[in-house]
């Protein structure tokens, strides 16, 4: 149970922006133009950023649900998330996306944590300006929405199934229709 009167018992940040439409609207927004916005990386490779680092705030909401998008969204699927979760060097991912994922872990501690080195060691194995950028931002976004959810103590499913359940809604309507249809559903 939340540790606030949400009014709703939908899980996660879900219930959280059912709780306040206005602010769920600008983070909807951010989360739209970042995960899914037009990128040289791709949605899947975007969502294993914001799984990734959910995964080491330890934040069972965030975790689940962005797995589930980037599985849905990457070749080896779920496999693929728990390997770069679980060990970077072996994970069956590019050399790019360690660098990045790197750099996400990196933001995910402290933001000075990222050192020239990540960033060369970024650019090396091919990443742009705008990815490194882009890579930062998510990680930093998901810093807040990891301590949002939990800090409110939000409920997480145990089930993997209600977050595969979300990701098609996820993958087909983007983020702010996807609440509204979870909205919608609650109501009826």
């Amino acid at each position: 149970m939340a540790h606030i009167e949400l009014g709703n018992d939908a899980p996660g940040i879900v219930g959280l922006m059912l709780y306040r439409p206005d602010t769920a609207k600008v983070l909807n927004e951010l989360a739209e133009i970042l995960l899914r916005g037009e990128n040289t990386l791709t949605r899947g490779e975007r969502e294993l950023i914001a799984s990734y680092v959910s995964d080491l705030n330890r934040c069972r909401f965030c975790h689940g649900s962005h797995a589930a998008f980037a599985a849905a969204q990457l070749p080896g699927g779920a496999e693929t998330v728990a390997q770069a979760c679980a060990d970077l060097d072996t994970a069956d991912i590019s050399a790019k996306m360690k660098a990045l994922l790197r750099v996400a872990g990196a933001v995910q501690r402290i933001g000075t944590d990222v050192t020239p080195a990540l960033v060369e060691a970024a650019r090396e194995n091919g990443a742009t300006d705008l990815e490194i950028h882009d890579t930062v931002l998510i990680a930093a976004a998901f810093c807040m929405y990891n301590r949002y959810v939990d800090g409110l103590g939000t409920y997480a499913p145990e089930d993997p199934k209600a977050y595969e359940e979300m990701a098609g809604l996820i993958v087909e309507r983007g983020y702010g229709a996807s609440v509204a249809a979870i909205q919608e559903a609650s109501a009826g």
